[in-house]
């Protein structure tokens, strides 16, 4: 079989070096973009036929060919050859051995620059839309679960200290809007990725007036890159992929540590259920929460190629050079990454056991230290005042070694003459959830109506 030839080699006289063939090539990871390819070279056809450079024939001709060439992957039988650097050399080899020659027409006006960046952002559109159903799936999964255990008091904890109550359902919800803002910036995010490259040549535009507009709407894009030298350059939709990844791992890692937390032994609120844990080579006892574990260590893995694809991104100089070669496989990355990450996430909160009794049995009385200060805010005593008042009754019960609640009124009205017999009713975990009831807050109503805004939200 004669040596296949490249897409660029009619300058060249000399061999290329077999280490810069394999450090060249990029088969090995850009042919997940077989199907982008074909479906933007079906378009290009036709766009050339409806200019006359390509006879209807011979349209038809491509187009079946392509399908032939997408079938074969679809199978798993496609065979790649040495020298298929890229996808596009590649489909475009196969395509020339189903047709002929006339497969040599269908690069007309168009370069690999503005072929990959067009393959790409098809790409992305679907797998994106596919990010937006996980991250939706996930709400709904917190949000059933705060429906359900909306009865369920815990400690709210700021430093890692004891804070105040609030209900587990609150702090399941707190998470659920945080991954509804980022469906949200990922539906933001989807006509910045739908922007048409196609049809602007390897920089400088497509001599054969081929309707980009027409393009556009063919392969289903919003719009058409305004100019060609942006459009065959352009990385800013990896680059916002990545930070969008980025920041929604950081929103999974962070509810994966506050369980991981609440998973040890020292706190036990949660269980994760065996599906989602391991145990010990040497120690049979133990019960590990590594699907959370590693859904933390994840949240580094993406960030780390954001990072490293900002620097490669940062100096290069217009338009298209080959280190943007390094744009795909992080952003191939991020996105299996993301996309396993959500769907776990969602199934271990969806199975996880929570320990009602164990949650509500470490609210300790000297977290309504708050209410006791704002008990004398009702009875027209400054805010100011009465939290240094309250701090005194903490240090009170601290030096008698007693909970807070355990002072009687008299105790207290050392400390301020506004107390009175109902001061005890302070001590009361939920009346103090409940009266945080202004929009956002922990109560009853308050968190029902968070519930319903995020179902409005799914419907």
């Amino acid at each position: 079989m004669p040596e296949a030839k490249k897409l660029w080699g009619g300058r060249f006289s000399g061999a290329t070096d077999p280490l810069m063939e394999a450090f060249n090539e990029s088969i090995h990871f850009d042919r997940r973009l077989h199907a982008a390819d074909i479906q933007g070279s079906q378009a290009y056809a036709k766009a050339l036929q409806r200019q006359g450079i390509l006879t209807v024939f011979e349209q038809k001709t491509l187009e079946k060919g392509l399908a032939t060439v997408l079938s074969e992957w679809q199978a798993g039988t496609f065979e790649l050859r040495p020298g298929d650097e890229d996808i596009h050399t590649a489909n475009e080899r196969r395509l020339g051995e189903i047709v002929g020659s006339v497969a040599g027409k269908l690069h007309t006006g168009r370069s690999r620059n503005d072929q990959v960046a067009t393959d790409m952002r098809l790409w992305l559109r679907d797998e994106v839309t596919a990010l937006i159903g996980y991250l939706r799936t996930l709400v709904g999964v917190l949000v059933q679960r705060a429906e359900t255990d909306v009865d369920v008091l815990m400690p709210g904890y700021t430093h890692l200290q004891r804070a105040q109550p609030i209900r587990w359902s609150h702090l399941l919800l707190s998470y659920a809007f945080w991954f509804q803002q980022d469906a949200v910036r990922l539906e933001q995010f989807l006509p910045r990725v739908s922007q048409l490259p196609l049809g602007s040549g390897a920089l400088a535009g497509n001599p054969f007036q081929v309707d980009r507009e027409w393009l556009a709407k063919e392969l289903g894009f919003a719009s058409v890159a305004p100019n060609s030298l942006y459009g065959t350059s352009d990385r800013d939709f990896v680059a916002e992929l990545l930070f969008h990844a980025s920041l929604t791992m950081v929103h999974i890692s962070r509810l994966a540590e506050d369980l991981i937390i609440y998973s040890t032994a020292e706190f036990g609120f949660v269980k994760l259920a065996d599906a989602y844990s391991t145990g010990s080579s040497l120690m049979p006892q133990k019960k590990n929460p590594d699907s959370l574990e590693l859904l933390r260590g994840k949240c580094g893995r993406v960030f780390g190629g954001m990072s490293g694809f900002m620097m490669t991104y940062k100096g290069l100089p217009s338009t298209y050079n080959k280190d943007m070669q390094e744009d795909k496989e992080p952003m191939f990355d991020a996105v299996d990454t993301l996309s396993g990450s959500l769907q776990i996430t969602a199934a271990v909160v969806a199975t996880l056991k929570i320990n009602a009794d164990k949650m509500r049995g470490s609210l300790t009385a000297d977290m309504l230290a708050t209410d006791l200060a704002e008990y004398l805010v009702r009875k027209g005593v400054p805010f100011r005042e009465t939290h240094h008042i309250s701090g005194a009754a903490v240090k009170m019960a601290e030096d008698r070694s007693c909970q807070i609640s355990d002072l009687s009124v008299a105790d207290l009205k050392t400390l301020h003459p506004s107390f009175e017999d109902d001061a005890l009713q302070t001590w009361d975990f939920e009346k103090s959830v409940d009266r945080r009831s202004s929009i956002g807050g922990t109560s009853r109503a308050t968190v029902k109506a968070q519930i319903s805004q995020l179902k409005e939200w799914l419907a």
